[in-house]
């Protein structure tokens, strides 16, 4: 388990004047739907993590780290552009369209969900998004200008893999990833053989592997399961757990395969994960409670590693980091410009970390309720200022594909997650001027009325 230690210098003599040739290459892994409990180096102790363990061991690790939304298609977009979901726009997965009528059934239910996704409505409607998402800073496209080469792998909500300025790429423009969808579940060769390209050519390369792992359907070889099958409290949460173990050992695989390239000291390796899952006890669902969708730590908080070996500094970060930081942290490593009107910090950056008062982030419906207005589809924003978390819902309730109705008598939650780590223990009432406090500096954040 990592042991937190003070802030201490992170770069081990390093240069920002560097040609095309000497520039980092960059491998940045996005595990999808993953607790953040669920790793070994936090103590996990129903999962085995042992490649990342590994890797937390060689980074500036950041175990309080955060994303911006609980849902994959905005917090993949705010990793990629530096901007919160409120700036990117894209608040959802979806366009928001109509619902049919009720279909009986699960096999009706799911052909009307595909007719929906091939309607003209819907196809108009995910081209803006795509629109949307181009007027920001996009990662591979502003380091396509410093001479980078760069894959696309795994999920992309954003159209096919050129949208986000990728040189190569696995997706043709499906809904969230179709061809790419296959990274690390059934091959690793389309990143294996980019690298030899890259290599051979002489390019820096930037990789984007964000498999569909852990993310259901939870079916790892059996080797895996059978060894959770006993550990694990259900069913489902021995699929879930093997599935963290297939991706963990997908992630060694690649860090091997850097290693006989001789590549590992010049590749700086990011890792986060888009949004937490925790299994329900009675359904092979996710909690949508308490996970993915909601405001509570098991949907938003994911560790952070930033390794480049010989180069950063291992250290385990005490202060809170944010999936927008991702973006400036990785252009300064390339020796790129930054974006001015970007939202992150360079989590290098000693004085920067110190200075940020707090993170913070918000929640929204699956489906887009207006492209064009990010508040009408909030539904929670949030904020963590040292040890004090802080939710206070809009009053839109459902994470799902309708309009929904308000609930305005929810109270402001706010919750000491050294103490409680877990969220289930609401201080508000005993701490009002905490509350006072936290909610101005959230509304001066955002306050979620545009």
């Amino acid at each position: 388990m990592l042991r937190l230690l003070p802030l201490s210098v992170a770069l081990l003599g390093f240069a920002l004047s560097l040609s095309a040739a000497d520039r980092p290459n960059i491998l940045m892994i996005v595990s999808d739907d993953q607790a953040w409990f669920d790793h070994g180096f936090l103590g996990a102790k129903a999962v085995s993590t042992p490649h990342l363990d590994k890797l937390a061991a060689e980074s500036r690790a950041f175990p309080r780290g955060y994303v911006t939304n609980s849902l994959c298609g905005p917090s993949l977009a705010s990793m990629l552009t530096g901007r919160h979901v409120h700036r990117h726009g894209l608040t959802g997965n979806d366009p928001f369209i109509p619902p049919a009528p009720p279909v009986a059934g699960a096999k009706g239910a799911a052909k009307a969900a595909a007719a929906k996704q091939k309607s003209a409505a819907f196809l108009e409607g995910r081209a803006q998004m795509v629109k949307r998402f181009q007027e920001s800073p996009i990662l591979p496209r502003l380091l396509s200008e410093q001479g980078y080469v760069s894959l696309q792998t795994g999920k992309w909500w954003m159209g096919p893999y050129q949208t986000g300025g990728f040189t190569e790429g696995m997706t043709k423009g499906g809904r969230h990833g179709d061809e790419g969808l296959d990274i690390g579940r059934k091959t690793l060769a389309p990143i294996t053989d980019f690298i030899g390209r890259a290599k051979k050519d002489g390019k820096p390369f930037f990789i984007w592997y964000a498999p569909m792992m852990p993310h259901d359907p939870h079916t790892p070889p059996e080797r895996l399961l059978a060894k959770y099958r006993d550990k694990s409290p259900t069913p489902q949460a021995a699929r879930y757990h093997a599935m963290v173990e297939w991706f963990d050992e997908t992630v060694g695989e690649l860090r091997a395969h850097l290693d006989k390239e001789g590549l590992t000291r010049d590749t700086i390796i990011l890792y986060v994960v888009d949004n937490g899952w925790i299994p329900r006890t009675d359904k092979p669902v996710v909690d949508f409670a308490r996970s993915k969708q909601s405001p509570f730590d098991g949907g938003v908080r994911t560790p952070i590693l930033v390794s480049w070996p010989g180069r950063i500094k291992p250290a385990v970060m005490t202060e809170a980091a944010s999936s927008v930081d991702i973006m400036p942290t990785l252009l300064k490593l390339a020796g790129a410009p930054v974006p001015a009107d970007g939202d992150g910090v360079d989590l290098l950056d000693d004085a920067a970390l110190r200075a940020r008062p707090f993170v913070a982030g918000q929640n929204s419906t699956h489906d887009i309720l207006d492209l064009a207005r990010p508040a009408a589809s909030l539904r929670y924003r949030w904020l963590v200022a040292g040890d004090l978390k802080l939710i206070v819902s809009s009053g839109l309730k459902t994470g799902g594909t309708q309009q929904g109705s308000g609930d305005a008598t929810e109270p402001p939650r706010l919750f000491d997650l050294k103490a409680d780590p877990h969220e289930l223990r609401d201080l508000a009432a005993e701490r009002p001027e905490d509350l006072k406090r936290l909610m101005t500096q959230l509304d001066g954040w955002w306050d979620g009325r545009k």
